[in-house]
């Protein structure tokens, strides 16, 4: 079959525990490699502030998966999605050739640098009269 990249931002409710958050990403990592999927990347956005309330919520926790995969995968994910209550939200979209260009140089930008910082060394301040005068005050 023809493996094809996506992208599935998933958006769920912060008041479960760590446990439960990661048991659906978990959930979701199986429904994409047991169906010949491979997870290429995964970005924990965690706990965020909604810009407006869903279903009673002002907080959902971001998970952004992205897979290559058979479009069967797909059906799979979107009926998971549906029938789990605590996925508020759900998008996934077929990545093209030039936003998968678009990531690799984003992360090629976003690559930490490494340099050393030169050690501080004390520096003696002498002490200066500042004059003022009344008029300054008032």
């Amino acid at each position: 079959m023809n493996n094809r990249t996506y992208e599935s931002a998933v958006l769920m409710n912060a008041a479960l525990e760590d446990e439960q958050i990661q048991s659906i990403i978990s959930h979701i990592k199986d429904i994409v490699s047991k169906n010949d999927g491979e997870l290429i990347d995964f970005e924990d956005w965690g706990r965020k502030r909604l810009a407006y309330m869903i279903g009673k919520n002002k907080i959902g926790y971001y998970a952004i998966f992205r897979f290559k995969a058979p479009p069967i995968v797909l059906t799979k994910l979107e009926r998971m999605y549906k029938l789990d209550e605590n996925i508020l939200r759900h998008l996934t979209i077929k990545l093209t050739k030039g936003a998968l260009e678009q990531l690799e140089k984003n992360k090629v930008q976003t690559a930490p640098n490494v340099t050393t910082v030169p050690e501080t060394t004390a520096v003696e301040v002498k002490d200066e009269k500042i004059e003022t005068k009344e008029n300054d005050l008032n």
